[in-house]
């Protein structure tokens, strides 16, 4: 079929042996590649009940038919396993140029099995795999990996390449430790490093020449010259090229729904130092974009002066800004840059690390632990997030995720998080949509399922209204899950309706579906999901929201949202999904 290999690759990195296997078109026209392809494959070549980090989780990178292609957004690869953070589901997503290169080497899917006694990184192309010792890499920062890796192929075959790599953390078994590529793009959440950790697979190359064949290239092109002639006058377009997602720290102080001093307000008196115009005043800003992009969102900073001057970063996103700005109170860009750059070299999700620091400053000022820490210490929490890439001390709690750290402080009440991943920068008591997409998402507080924050910040649905949401979220949910099986960046939401994604399926695949036939793929894609997670062990209980934002209103607005709202929001959301307590049908 077309936009497809219709090829897998299967390394064992225990045996050291690797298998090339056949999908058929049917499976490719139900799935389209993607999360829907990689859940199949999850569901089959996961043991039931494994360790996250033992040798029979398998780790799946994917991309999707659209990859490699013309279609704005389409530079995005996928990983997908079990997650060491929650024990559940895990997909995480990056971007870049990696992709690109990830996709030429000529398969829709790559499994990686087992464990290596000893460190390996993986080199895949349309010609070979091989499977070479990394001893000499293990203990690398990812800037430092990235470089010796390309510079290991570039010797062997003179051929370019795109490595995605993991740092010291995840070697470190650290639970949130992400895969870099591209220096700083991240897949980021739910502990995707920490399984290749585990596996002791310092790094994956990919290369090759392969390319996947287009249905209808006209149709293809006519189409990516219409969303170029869109986009130079869509607003939302033009805000990601001019702030970033930096633009959101001023948005949601103002919304009152801006997560600070460790989920204890919804704003900062700070914001003047850590908001977009900080960031473009005090730092030489480039934008930057993925292969394939005109949005170019990233913002290529360098800080002017001051003991960070010369300190360079794709960043900080709005997520970075809000986990140390606001809940850990840094007050000045500049030291959120240093602490985002920390995070890159080591390897740490930057969102749970901000979350955890925020939670060990309220641990200090409590006397739970032996250390002294407070909000807005900039090389207290730098010396934190370097303990626990390290596992020790304090920092040894940490690394096991905040699940263990809240437990052996005693600080269940007060930790924020779900299923064991912590949430993003949107307030659910402020933006009550988010709690449904905390509550429910497949992989713990997650803000990108549905990006749920949009609707309810552009005024499109009553953010304090609760009754009939779950409804109007599932449509947000399909359409997003739908992007995660093409593998579309999450910022073509606006640009990308049902019909721009029928036309792009129909492009490149050759296959004609309406609006109802693609909500019906994709809810199929979110009920494997949520089999997967059921036979690992998730319940009805654990899609809820923790005690501490159920029974504290934010203090600025007296914004809250109770326990009783957010099951109903759930309940509701079960009915529009068709499951039955919880659980599709079998």
């Amino acid at each position: 079929m077309h936009g497809f290999y219709n090829r897998g690759l299967r390394v064992n990195v225990g045996t050291g042996k690797h298998d090339v296997f056949s999908i058929d078109d049917g499976l490719l026209a139900r799935t389209l590649g993607g999360k829907g392809l990689a859940t199949h494959y999850l569901l089959e070549e996961t043991t039931p009940g494994c360790d996250p980090l033992g040798p029979d989780n398998s780790i799946i990178f994917a991309t999707g038919p659209i990859t490699g292609s013309a279609i704005w957004g389409s530079s995005r690869y996928g990983v997908y396993t079990k997650s060491p953070q929650t024990g559940l589901y895990s997909e995480s997503y990056s971007g870049g140029h990696a992709p690109e290169f990830m996709d030429a080497a000529g398969f829709d899917i790559v499994i990686i099995k087992g464990a290596a006694q000893s460190p390996v990184w993986i080199d895949i192309s349309d010609t070979g795999v091989r499977i070479l010792p990394a001893d000499d890499l293990w203990g690398l920062d990812t800037f430092a990996t990235e470089d010796a890796v390309r510079a290991k192929v570039m010797g062997a075959c003179a051929e370019k390449c795109g490595p995605v790599v993991i740092g010291p953390a995840a070697e470190n078994l650290v639970r949130f430790a992400v895969i870099e590529n591209d220096y700083w793009r991240s897949a980021g959440r739910t502990g995707v490093g920490t399984v290749l950790g585990a596996k002791k697979v310092k790094a994956v190359a990919f290369r090759g020449c392969a390319r996947r064949s287009i249905a209808d290239p006209t149709l293809l092109k006519e189409f990516s010259r219409s969303i170029t002639a869109r986009a130079k006058e869509d607003k939302g377009v033009q805000v990601y090229r001019k702030v970033g997602t930096t633009g959101l720290v001023d948005l949601l102080n103002e919304a009152g729904a801006f997560p600070s001093r460790y989920w204890q307000h919804g704003r900062v008196g700070h914001r003047d130092g850590i908001n977009s115009t900080a960031l473009h005043t005090r730092c030489d800003v480039t934008p930057k974009a993925c292969a394939k992009c005109l949005m170019a969102c990233g913002r290529l900073s360098t800080v002017k002066e001051g003991p960070r001057a010369g300190l360079t970063v794709e960043g900080p996103e709005y997520e970075t800004i809000y986990a140390f700005g606001g809940l850990c109170e840094i007050r000045d860009i500049e030291d959120i840059i240093y602490l985002n750059d920390l995070c890159d070299r080591l390897g740490m999700d930057t969102i749970s690390s901000g979350n955890l620091a925020g939670l060990t400053i309220e641990a200090s000022r409590q006397g739970r632990i032996d250390l002294k820490l407070d909000y807005g210490d900039v090389e207290g929490v730098a010396e934190l997030l370097r303990d626990t890439a390290a596992g020790r001390g304090v920092g040894a709690t940490l690394a096991q995720g905040i699940r263990h750290a809240a437990k052996t402080w005693d600080m269940e009440d007060m930790s924020v998080h779900v299923k064991g991943l912590e949430p993003a920068g949107y307030d659910p008591r402020a933006l009550k949509g988010m709690g449904l997409a905390y509550a429910t998402s497949d992989r713990g507080a997650c803000h990108l399922r549905a990006t749920f924050y949009k609707p309810e910040l552009s005024g499109m649905v009553d953010p304090q209204a609760t009754t009939g949401k779950a409804r109007v979220f599932k449509v947000w949910e399909d359409r997003l899950t739908y992007f995660d099986m093409l593998i579309l960046c999450r910022f073509y939401r606006d640009l990308y309706q049902w019909n721009e994604l029928a036309t792009i399926t129909r492009s490149v695949t050759g296959l004609d579906l309406d609006e109802a036939e693609m909500v019906r793929m994709a809810s199929a894609v979110s009920d494997n999901t949520r089999r997967f997670n059921i036979r690992e062990g998730l319940t009805r209980k654990d899609d809820e929201l923790p005690i501490f934002l159920t029974e504290h209103h934010l203090p600025e607005t007296g914004a809250g949202i109770t326990r009783q709202e957010v099951t109903e929001m759930v309940e509701e959301y079960y009915q529009a999904r068709g499951w039955k307590n919880g659980a599709p049908e079998k």
